[in-house]
């Protein structure tokens, strides 16, 4: 046991020592890619299956997220424990698969014990070790090299660098597949529609706006007393004024009212032509909803008007809207 506590500076030192190290690990490895790199892209694109990813031990948590990484960014994919593998679980493996199993030794004795299961059913293999002269590293159809000179435990013996090496190569991978599919944003969205990308990227304009009769306005002749009343009955804090085609002539708000009452003003007898913004900034419906954020932002506003193409009022929504929505 230590005879005192660690120092901070002690502290300090020894996780700079340990991100170091992995620094060095990975910079080290990225020099050593070669042509099993994209041979294993080449199998994974052309594969009419799954990619089932498979690892014991701390290579098994490693393989989970890489096979949750590749399955949302267009590579379908899952993770399958090598102990299930030999007790029925194989069967999830069919021939149009690729299996990229996980083992930095490359001699875990779960995964080398399936290898020939594996390809007796047809699948490749794609392995992810850091030794190239293992068994598992031989028998592969394209083999990955994540070895390391020394792992940041200071014992050498927890995995913490072949981890990272295997981490980073995982994402190396997936990133690949997803430029070389052309897996574009909104094909991420798409994957994850419950998170707040998927709501900033998928969710649209129409889809959170008041129509219909919950939209407030009233024509350019109407009284600021009737502009008011469909302001209170709409509940959105403004009013849109409209012509007699229903194409927008201005915009009535909360903030506009306080400005008209700081001059003498019959609220009886008033028109809202008077008092109202004239070309009002306005949206198209099909516009995604982050759009009117960033547009609400930039002019210091909390509510647009929307409008079709030929500016025909179909629409209204304030900032509100965007944080039930999520979008904000």
């Amino acid at each position: 046991m230590r005879p005192h506590p660690p120092s901070h500076e002690e502290l300090l030192a020894q996780a700079r020592r340990v991100l170091d190290i992995e620094a060095d690990a990975l910079r080290t490895m990225s020099g050593r890619l070669d042509r099993g790199f994209s041979d294993a892209v080449a199998l994974i694109l052309a594969c009419q299956g799954r990619v089932v990813v498979s690892g014991m031990g701390k290579s098994g948590h490693v393989g989970s997220k890489i096979a949750a990484t590749l399955a949302s960014t267009g590579t379908p994919a899952f993770f399958m424990h090598p102990g299930e593998a030999s007790h029925g679980d194989l069967g999830m493996i069919a021939a149009d698969d690729v299996v990229l199993a996980l083992s930095n030794s490359g001699e875990s004795s779960e995964i080398v014990s399936i290898v020939p299961l594996l390809k007796r059913r047809g699948a490749k293999l794609v392995a992810m070790t850091g030794n190239p002269a293992s068994t598992l590293a031989r028998e592969a159809d394209a083999h990955l090299d994540t070895g390391v000179e020394k792992e940041a435990c200071p014992l050498n013996l927890a995995p913490t660098a072949s981890t990272t090496a295997a981490l980073a190569m995982g994402d190396a991978l997936a990133v690949a597949l997803l430029d070389a599919r052309g897996f574009s944003a909104d094909d991420f969205a798409r994957t994850h529609p419950g998170g707040s990308l998927g709501r900033r990227l998928l969710v649209h304009v129409r889809d959170v706006m008041h129509g219909g009769d919950a939209l407030p306005r009233v024509g350019t002749g109407a009284t600021l007393k009737a502009a008011l009343f469909e302001m209170t009955q709409k509940g959105l804090g403004m009013t849109a004024i409209v012509d007699t085609e229903g194409k927008v002539a201005g915009l009535f708000t909360d903030g506009d009212l306080r400005r008209a009452l700081e001059r003498p003003l019959d609220l009886h007898q008033a028109m809202i032509a008077d008092l109202m913004t004239r070309n009002p900034k306005t949206i198209r419906a099909d516009a995604l909803a982050v759009a009117a954020v960033e547009k609400m932002d930039t002019l210091k506003i909390n509510g647009l008007l929307v409008v079709d193409a030929g500016d025909t009022l179909v629409g209204a929504l304030n900032m509100h809207d965007l944080l039930k929505a999520g979008v904000v």
